[in-house]
């Protein structure tokens, strides 16, 4: 008898595994075809460099060496890579709906902004960092949650496009920071760079022990598998990806549209505004036009090149985020700008959006069956 039970166990066994193989098979095209289309990027760059006069593979080998290659450069890609996962994730959860949010640019300046003007009272007051900290995060979380929020509210109830909503928006946070900081609350004490009153050594944020890099790289992979479980493991998320697949049918089913809008943005906002306190506490120790660096666009790439998966986003951002480290000895030792990793970054960007008709096209990763 037992010699039955295993012989009719092992087809079983069999055709499992086989399943398994074929879903693999299926979904392996969420993982070549971005590296594909950043092989792709990589030799028209090298066009654009013999174009120059210059040598790829000098490029490439200080690409590695300035973004990977010591570990300094480790340090330096980590730092960047923090502030990058946040603003992807503020691409990313909207895009669970079908939306195309890319104004975390502005929800992180502003979002700093507000953690730096939080902080002026209390440090007067000589409030100790435990109060100091907590305040200025939440506030940071609250304005960049309310100002892609209101993106949300936009689209679902007055009907305008998140896109350009929100990439206006964006340039209307920066400016509103720059009122502020070369108006009322420019600090005298800084007379060569507009910025606001400094939150103090006391209040910054410290590093992570071992590896150089402040909190904000933990706390956002933290984020991105915490939102992961909620877009994937829970029923917001599912009613979500409904949403995001027919918002009719969404509709007919008697899901809260409106409402998961609004929710799902303003979760966007607030990690782009914790990405903004970070930027404040642990970097900058204050607001100015440094808090606008490209975080918030780089970030569209990186949510892009992750399939707005939240936890793909982690490597990805630290892959971009070493790219960026770059720019610096790429300059010293090739004479070229550093605004020159910026440029692999767009064709990177092209190059991936093109690569999405690809999906679905390539009969080696069609399902078993499908004849189109």
């Amino acid at each position: 008898m037992a010699d039955i039970a295993q012989q009719d166990g092992a087809p079983a066994v069999g055709a499992g595994f086989a399943e398994t193989l074929d879903r693999l098979r299926r979904s392996s095209e969420y993982v070549l075809i971005p590296l594909f289309a950043l092989v792709v990027a990589g030799l028209l760059f090298s066009i654009f460099l013999f174009a120059l006069g210059q040598s790829p593979a000098m490029f490439f080998s200080l690409l590695w060496k300035g973004g990977f290659g010591t570990g300094f450069s480790w340090q330096n890609t980590l730092v960047r890579a923090a502030p990058l996962i946040l603003t992807a994730l503020c691409v990313a959860i909207p895009a669970r709906l079908g939306l195309v949010i890319i104004g975390g640019e502005g929800a992180l300046v502003l979002g700093g902004f507000a953690a730096a003007v939080a902080s002026i009272p209390l440090v007067h007051a000589a409030a100790p960092a435990f109060v100091v900290l907590p305040v200025m995060c939440l506030s940071a979380i609250a304005v960049g949650g309310l100002w892609i929020g209101l993106v949300g509210v936009l689209r679902h109830y007055r009907g305008i496009n998140e896109t350009i909503a929100s990439l206006l928006m964006s340039y209307i946070a920066i400016a509103i920071m720059n009122f502020f900081v070369e108006g009322a609350l420019r600090d005298p004490a800084n007379p060569n760079k507009p910025s606001t009153q400094a939150i103090g050594d006391a209040n910054m944020i410290g590093e992570v022990p071992g590896l150089g890099v402040h909190w904000g790289l933990p706390v956002g992979i933290v984020v991105a598998i915490l939102l992961w479980v909620l877009m994937n493991r829970t029923t917001f998320g599912f009613a979500a990806r409904v949403t995001g697949g027919n918002v009719r049918a969404a509709r007919a089913q008697g899901l809260p549209v409106g409402r998961l809008i609004v929710i799902s943005c303003a979760i966007a906002g607030a990690c782009a505004g914790l990405a903004g306190f970070f930027e404040v506490a642990a970097i900058q120790g204050k607001a100015n036009a440094s808090l606008a660096a490209g975080y918030g666009f780089t970030g569209i790439l990186v949510a892009f090149l992750a399939r707005q998966n939240p936890i793909a986003i982690v490597p990805v951002a630290i892959f971009l985020g070493g790219i960026a480290a770059a720019g610096g000895l790429i300059q010293r030792r090739m004479g070229m700008p550093d605004a020159t990793v910026q440029v692999l970054q767009g064709l990177m960007f092209v190059v991936l959006l093109v690569s999405e008709t690809l999906y679905g096209r390539i009969p080696f990763f069609r399902a078993k069956g499908d004849k189109r």
